[in-house]
């Protein structure tokens, strides 16, 4: 019982109700349901990026990509829409560049070898220059009303934005598969040990790339929510969100090596990250402050597990000692030699 009051979950829960009591009694309007709406809207994007990183992360890889792809199929949304194409032909043609852009960092991490980090650092460059190449630095406007309330409005009589419910299907959609099926446990052996989830015949390769794809068209989905959301398309569109989505996913307790992490725990740190920017929002203040924060929240989410690792390392009972004072060896010269060599006397080693 002691340890699931203290799991980082936990207090990632009771975080999150500090800064909401905090933001209802010091900010004017903060607990309002226009306001609540408002707050979970802002982060849909950040969330749905951060889902299709959870798993990647778990199997120990990492994809610095996913903003830039959200970008690229932005600034393709503006590009085919300015060319005269309906939305309804838009729409699936945008899915299906964000696989394809997920095929290219599968395809060089898992069929060449490379190393996830600078694949995916070089393909953000790359992405987000492809982005400027289709659309310029312009930006397109007037996409259909028919289909803006879906990415702008809030379900009739609630609070909740139709976006956030998409965000909880795919949320319980990745908290049914890591958690509840034997492609999750292979999420966390994969983390826990390549080589060791190979021989327990895990296919690796395949896991890992089917990943890579589902992530480009996680953030294929988001940028078609980002676009209708402002009713823009352009190539800079959620530059830097990636780092924001890798805080998220870090500071819910997700190791950056694999492994360990949780669907709730990063779900408790969106939330709990979407009403720190509210509040500060509301408060005026400035985006540098902002981004200063933002980074705070990476850096503690990687330290907070090596701390934690470090205080239940000195909690463990220190080892037995080797020999008891109470109960001495009663024979302390009979260990044998590691290399054979007898050190008696000449007589000894003749007998």
């Amino acid at each position: 019982m002691r340890d699931k009051v203290f799991r980082w979950e936990t207090v990632l829960l009771v975080l999150c109700a500090a800064v909401f009591v905090f933001g209802s009694t010091s900010t004017p309007g903060f607990a309002e349901a226009d306001n609540i709406s408002f707050l979970l809207l802002d982060y849909t994007e950040v969330a749905l990026l951060a889902m299709a990183l959870l798993a990647i992360i778990l199997t120990g890889q990492i994809d610095l990509s996913v903003a830039s792809i959200l970008g690229f199929c932005s600034a393709l949304t503006g590009a085919l829409w300015n060319a005269g194409m309906s939305f309804e032909t838009i729409v699936p043609i945008v899915l299906l560049a964000g696989v394809v852009l997920g095929s290219v960092n599968a395809g060089l991490i898992v069929k060449f070898g490379l190393p996830a980090l600078a694949v995916t650092i070089g393909t953000l460059g790359l992405y987000r220059g492809l982005a400027y190449v289709a659309l310029g630095d312009g930006a397109v406007t007037g996409f259909p009303a028919n289909y803006r309330p879906l990415a702008t409005d809030t379900v009739p009589g609630t609070f909740l934005p139709y976006p956030t419910l998409l965000v909880i299907v795919v949320g319980l959609l990745a908290a049914l598969v890591v958690h509840f099926t034997p492609v999750g446990r292979s999420l966390y052996a994969i983390g826990l040990g390549e080589q060791t989830a190979r021989f327990s015949g895990i296919r690796v390769q395949r896991l890992k790339f089917v990943l890579y794809l589902v992530s480009g068209l996680l953030c294929a989905i988001a940028s078609l929510i980002y676009t209708l959301r402002y009713n823009s398309a352009r190539a800079d569109n959620a530059y830097g969100m990636e780092l924001i989505a890798v805080a998220a996913v870090l500071l819910g307790g997700v190791s950056i090596f694999g492994g360990r992490g949780t669907v709730v725990g990063v779900a408790s740190a969106l939330l709990l990250m979407a009403g720190l920017r509210n509040v500060l929002f509301l408060n005026d203040v400035t985006n540098e402050i902002q981004n200063v924060i933002n980074g705070m929240l990476l850096i503690i989410s990687v330290l907070v597990p090596v701390v934690a690792t470090l205080l239940q390392r000195r909690r463990r009972p220190a080892p037995a000692a080797a020999a008891d004072p109470a109960h001495p060896d009663p024979d302390p010269v009979s260990v044998p030699d590691p290399v054979g060599v007898s050190h008696g006397s000449p007589e000894e080693d003749q007998r």
